[in-house]
Parts: structure tokens; sequence; C-alpha cells
């Protein structure tokens, strides 16, 4: 791997920090990325499936998940973890996306995960080839193409300090706060820089200085290296070996802070747990001198570095960097109220999950009403079958006559001098656990039982403890004997055109059950739809969750609405055809049982 991340590169943001969120969508935004760098979230408390954040003066939609597991499996491009877990919790998160696989880098921010964890967590990455950058960092960035978190700072100081393209100098440096200062002076006496890495600062670190290095060497936009070092450990003799050994042939500039340290009388602690002389090779000064030794260009303090840097650059003669054009963030942003996933109406015509509406609406494009309905309700392309089972059933509970409830509400109100919608209203507002309800209610239960491996008996015993009558089992008229023609179309077209239908083989071993005490209990035309449903979604590769979630939403009964709705209408549309007159229901049909209401004393 010559270069840490591309333009293309994208990662699964461990823990929902938003702000660093937003810095990272507002730098992809800057540099003109096409796709912005986060492709999820992972928030294990969040009850969410999105997070708005700004993208220029725009918003975008970024998926939250659970679990790393299910962001991976649904962003498997995404190949960068960004863990920002707590100490506590960091490294349980590394090792399970170790172990889920597919990661050619990860960057952890948590500081003081204890030693011990630390060494075998970077020891497995190692294992695997995972560049681990931390933990106790704030991560690192190739210019123009995509940048962990915080680092560099906000906006201004990211394009002041030229990381929004791409320089000639390959930076790596324990320190995050020094690595945004050395952006900027590298910024003002050179190009800028081409890849840049805060190792972190805990003691032991998963990619260290060598490791950075070597990838930099490799990597032909990066003309020459700095390494800002610090007292205590020895990571820096590894670099000298590799100068010596021509492993490193680039030139590199260097500098270990904390020389102060030898005007103490003990030991002294700095900031990063690492920053503590154990014996004189670990000194400043020690090192310092041993790097000067070995070739490397190293200031007397960090005061002269600067001319250093300059130096260094101006002898390599190297060509002028062109300014790339860049996009300026709004200063100020709106979020948006609302959000459309299915249409959108800003272009010349209008799409639908963004096919134009001429494209699928007239007789010439060889598409139907299942299609529109696949595309707005689903946001997917169904095949042929799928779409013209969906209009099979629209077809079938399209009417039921007028006694049934939803139509006799709209009949009553047409007949009120109601409007066709008032009208429609009216009968759509019965729709529910007792009219087309059934439908979802034998999808839900008839899962429930094969996902649960329930033979019919224990279904049977399941259902009368939950002290529910089976949904989309029973007919008032029709029987074995007397079989319902809407269930026998129904199931031959399923035959014919489904790739399988378990559920509804399922179903059937329950109907020869019931229908064995009393033949009027057989699968209706409801249930039917129900359990066909599950096993078109099943087979179109939905995930059982999935399918679940279609079921608790309503989406079964929106079929029922939707292909009761034209029932509906017509019945609205009959009365006024007929002009019939004002309804009130006859007297004789009404029981009376009003005694003389008592009194309260």
């Amino acid at each position: 791997m010559e270069q840490l991340y591309t333009k293309d590169t994208q990662a699964i943001f461990w823990n929902n920090n938003k702000t660093a969120i937003q810095r990272m969508l507002d730098y992809d935004y800057t540099i003109q990325r096409k796709t912005p760098s986060v492709a999820a979230i992972v928030a294990p408390t969040s009850g969410n499936k999105f997070e708005k954040f700004f993208f220029g003066p725009d918003e975008v939609m970024i998926p939250l998940f659970k679990t790393t597991a299910a962001a991976k499996k649904a962003q498997p491009q995404a190949d960068v973890l960004l863990n920002f877990a707590s100490f506590r919790t960091a490294y349980d998160v590394t090792m399970e996306a170790l172990e889920i696989g597919g990661f050619s880098s990860m960057m952890i921010t948590a500081e003081g995960i204890p030693e011990r964890l630390a060494r075998g967590m970077n020891a497995k990455a190692r294992e695997l080839g995972v560049t681990v950058i931390g933990p106790a960092t704030v991560g690192a960035i190739t210019p123009g193409a995509f940048k962990v978190a915080n680092i560099g700072g906000t906006i201004t100081n990211i394009v002041n300090s030229k990381l929004h393209r791409a320089g000639s100098c390959g930076l790596v440096t324990r320190s995050g706060g020094l690595f945004n200062e050395l952006s900027n002076i590298i910024a003002i006496n050179a190009d800028g820089i081409a890849e840049g890495v805060a190792i972190g600062g805990d003691r032991f670190v998963g990619s260290v200085f060598i490791d950075n290095m070597l990838r930099m060497e490799k990597n032909p936009a990066v003309k020459y290296m700095i390494l800002l070092g610090e007292v205590g450990g020895t990571e820096e003799y590894k670099v000298i070996e590799a100068i010596k050994s021509g492993a490193i042939t680039k030139p590199v500039i260097a500098w270990c802070i904390g020389t102060i340290a030898k005007y103490y009388d003990s030991g002294v602690q700095f900031g990063h747990a690492g920053a503590s002389a154990n014996g004189e090779m670990e000194t400043a000064d020690y090192k310092n001198n041993a790097m000067r030794e070995a070739g490397i260009h190293v200031p007397t303090s960090f005061n002269e570095l600067p001319a250093m840097i300059k130096s260094v650059f101006e002898s390599m003669n190297l060509p002028e960097i062109p300014e790339p054009s860049i996009n300026i963030c709004p200063t100020v942003r709106r979020s948006k109220e609302f959000i459309c996933t299915i249409s959108d109406d800003r272009g010349e015509e209008c799409t639908y999950a963004g096919f134009p509406i001429s494209s699928v609406a007239t007789p010439s494009t060889g598409k139907g009403i299942g299609d529109v309905i696949s595309l707005l309700w689903f946001k997917k392309q169904y095949p042929k079958w799928a779409t013209d089972f969906i209009e099979t059933v629209l077809k079938t509970v399209a009417d039921h006559g007028p006694a049934v409830s939803g139509a006799h509400n709209a009949k009553v109100t047409a007949r009120a001098g109601k409007s066709v919608v008032e009208s429609l209203v009216t009968g759509l507002l019965t729709i529910g656990p007792r009219f087309g309800g059934a439908i979802d209610g034998a999808a839900k239960y008839f899962k429930y039982a094969d996902d649960n491996n329930l033979d019919p008996k224990a279904f049977l015993k399941y259902m009368k403890g939950e002290g529910v009558p089976i949904p989309g089992i029973g007919h008032r008229i029709k029987s074995l004997k007397n079989p319902d023609l809407r269930v026998t179309g129904l199931m031959d077209f399923a035959k014919d055109n489904f790739p399988s239908t378990p559920l509804l083989d399922y179903a059937r071993t329950v109907e020869a059950l019931t229908t064995s005490k009393k033949e009027n209990l057989i699968l209706n035309v409801d249930g039917t739809i129900g359990i066909l449903m599950v096993d078109m979604w099943r087979a179109l590769g939905y995930s059982e969750t999935e399918i679940n979630e279609f079921i608790e939403s309503g989406t079964l009964n929106a079929f029922f609405i939707v292909g009761r709705s034209i029932g509906f209408i017509g019945h609205v549309l009959d009365e006024k055809r007929l002009a019939m007159p004002m309804y009130r229901h006859p007297m004789d049909d009404i029981l009376y049982d009003v005694p003389e209401a008592e009194e309260i004393k």
C-alpha cells in the first residue's frame, strides 16, 4: 500500500461524534469529493436509522447501525474504521473489527488502553496486515483525498495549512497538536504535505514511525519526510537503521522534542504516556545526535526547524504544485425539516426512485402499477413475477360488496352529499385489525411460527396461549367443499411464478389441521396474501429483519388500502350516479333497549 487513503476511501465511524463527523464532511465538500468519506456510523444505543449532516449547503443522511458487523455488511466498501470509543470499550471494538475483517486501516482515538491489551491488539493487527493508527491519536490525512476526524483543525486552518491538496512532504509525528502546528510550518516554508500521520502518544501504538515512513518511501507523491519524535522510546532508531541499510533513501528531516528534560534533576513525565526516558538512549538529546550522525537533517533546536525545512525543500527544486479549485462551505446552513428518499421533483421531470415518470408511466414502457409501487414503496426494481403478483393482489382485494364496513361507510357518507374524497376517507378509516388487518396478522404470526420451527399443533397451542384467533384462517361462507376462487388463483399464480413458497407450504400444513376440526377453517384470501408477500420478499433477497419491519410498519395493510380504495370509490360514484338520498337506517333493524335512567341522589 503506497498511499494510506485515496479520494474514494470511506470509513465506518464508531460512536456518533457529530462534531468530528461534520468536520470530515466539510473537508470532503471543500476538496470536492463526490462521496462522503463517512459511509456509516455505529451507535449501539441509538434508536435512529440515520443521522443528518451538512454536505456543503445541502444535507446528507449517514446510516446508523447498532453493531460494526451490521455496518460493514451494509457498507462493504468502507475499509477504514474510525474508533472513537472510550478507553474502556476501544479494545473490544478494535478486536471485533479485526475479527470481522475487510478493514485496511483503523484509527483509535482513546487514550489509556491498558498496555497489555494494546500490545496484543497491535500484534493481531500486524498479523492481519491492518494499519493501526493510535491509540491516543487525532488520526491521519492524505490531503486532497481523505482526512480523519479532527486532524488539521477547522476548515480555515486546513486551507491555510495547504491540507486541502497534496504537497511533497511525508509527515509523521507522535503529537496530534504538533502535527497541526507542523502542517502550518510546512505550508509556510514549503509546499505542504502529501501524507501525514500522528501515530499517537501511548507507549504502545499500532503503526510506528518506521511503518509509515517505509510506506511513504514507496509513495511517489512523497518527495521528502519529516519526523517529529519525542523523549521516550526507541522507535527513532529503527528509522536510523533503515537509512543506513538503504531502505529509506528520500531526504529526512527530524527532531525529538523534550530536550529540556536534561535540566531536571530527576526523571520527568511529559504529556504522553510514552514521553518518559527510561535510559540515556531514550532521551531527546541522544536521539537527535544519533539521527544527525546517520545523515538525517536535524536542527539544533525546534526554533530552527522551519528554516531547515525551507532549506531542504528549496534544494530539491521541485515543480510548483498548482492550486486546485475548492468549494467554500457556507457559514450559515439550515437543516431541512422534511426528508424524501423516493421521488424528486426538482428537475424538468419528476422521478420515481431515480426513474423519470415517463420511463414507467406510458404503455410503451411495459411497466405497470406494480412497478410504480416497487419503486415508491421499496426503492427497488422488482422482477416481473413480483410486480405481477402485486397487481394481482390489488385486483383481488379491490371490492367485497356493499355490506362490509368500509364500503358501507363510504356509501352512507356519499348519500350525505359529501365529496368523493370525504366519502373515501370514511371508508378507509374502518380498515384496521378487524377489517383488512388479517393480512398483517397472518404474515406476522405464520412467519413467527415458521421462524421458530413450530409444528402445526405447537402453532395452534401458541396462538391459543396468545388469546388470538389465527389471522388468515377461517371464512364465513367458503370451505373445503366450497373453495374461495380468489385464494385458488393466488396459489396457482405463486406455484407457476414464485421461485419457492416455503411459508405458504407451511401454512397449508396448518390448514390441514384446522380444517380437520371444522371445514370452513380454511386459509382465506387475507391469509394467503400476507403469507405469499413474505415468500415474495424472501425470494427477492430481503433479510428477515427487513421483512419484519415491513410487517410491523403496516406495509401489508397498505396493499389492502390501495386495492380497496378502488372499490370504495366505485361505490361512492355509484351512489352519486344513482342520486341516492340521505341514508337513514331502518328502525326495525335496531334493537332498542332504553330503560329509564337511574336518578343519582
